[in-house]
């Protein structure tokens, strides 16, 4: 089993190093691995400084998992912090499985990856530091608390593109 996620982990780290290099749109794309399932408590965060600006980017949030994702939806709690304290949070929900319940997304082997709309057309306000940061709040149908450990969830990403073709 481990020798088959190690192969797969490479031909999928080699696939997407090949399609990152001709990526012209990429103006920030980073991934955190998540080992031993997503726990509720955890937060995923990235830091990055961006120039205010007028012109428009799209925020992606990259989701890779496996065949262990045994739900159909996902839903995140996101929140961006800008440099000056502002802070807005959103609640998500995308839709990670077929109704057969095959998983959407990208890819070859048993690793799908899955880029998710967060924000399009968006526009930084301030010059500085900003801070996304994302959970999971995955329940089972008809409980309140939520899924304690989200199996199946390998890495997350952020990632934001030009809207203008280079």
């Amino acid at each position: 089993m481990t020798r088959k996620i190690l192969k797969n982990s490479l031909l999928f780290f080699f696939s997407a190093l090949l399609l990152v290099s001709c990526d012209e749109t990429q103006i920030y794309d980073e991934y955190h691995t998540i080992d031993n399932g997503w726990n509720r408590d955890s937060v995923v965060t990235f830091n990055f400084d961006r120039t205010a600006s007028k012109d428009p980017v799209n925020l992606f949030i990259n989701v890779r998992n496996n065949d262990d994702y045994e739900f159909s939806n996902l839903f995140l709690i996101v929140k961006m912090e800008e440099p000056k304290g502002k802070i807005k949070v959103d609640t998500l929900e995308y839709q990670m499985a077929n109704p057969d319940g095959t998983l959407m997304g990208e890819g070859w082997s048993d690793i799908k990856e899955s880029k998710l709309w967060y924000h399009e057309n968006f526009t930084f306000p301030e010059n500085g530091k900003y801070k996304v940061s994302i959970q999971q709040a995955v329940r089972q149908t008809g409980k309140v608390k939520g899924v304690e450990v989200l199996n199946g969830i390998t890495e997350i990403g952020f990632r934001i593109e030009s809207t203008e073709k280079k």
